[in-house]
């Protein structure tokens, strides 16, 4: 007990620091499934998936990862980028993944249920070294 007494700072920072490495596995699961830009890319090359990109069409122009159909968040109910096969995989992006949680969740309400979170949005995609695309 002396010891708890004397060293609960060491206690605090032990907790602190356990603290924050369980922050990152209870925050994905209320994103609703988020995946890396690897397993995107497995979505997309195996099981047919699109990549669905929510940025502001300036910012699309200025990046987005190859392939990505740009559906604006503001506009996505109904959009006419988005699949009429609601079975397939839809892999949500933005610059940061801000908005993509949103927009994943407002895909699955409309039926979308394979919509995913790409974890760290385009920036994680570019860490991964993956392609990206600009506008001329």
């Amino acid at each position: 007990m002396n010891f708890l007494i004397e060293n609960w700072f060491l206690i605090l920072a032990a907790l602190a620091s356990g603290g924050m490495l369980l922050w990152p596995m209870l925050t994905a699961s209320s994103q609703g499934s988020a995946v890396s830009p690897a397993e995107a890319v497995q979505l997309v090359n195996r099981e047919k998936g699109i990549l669905i990109d929510v940025s502001e069409p300036e910012e699309f122009a200025k990046g987005r990862a190859v392939g990505s159909r740009n559906v604006p968040l503001g506009q996505i109910e109904g959009h006419k980028q988005l699949p009429s096969n609601k079975a397939l995989p839809l892999v949500v992006v933005c610059p940061t993944g801000a908005r993509a949680g949103r927009a994943a969740g407002i895909l699955r309400k409309a039926g979308y249920e394979k919509a995913r979170v790409m974890a760290g949005g385009l920036k994680a995609w570019r860490e991964a070294n993956l392609p990206v695309e600009k506008t001329a």
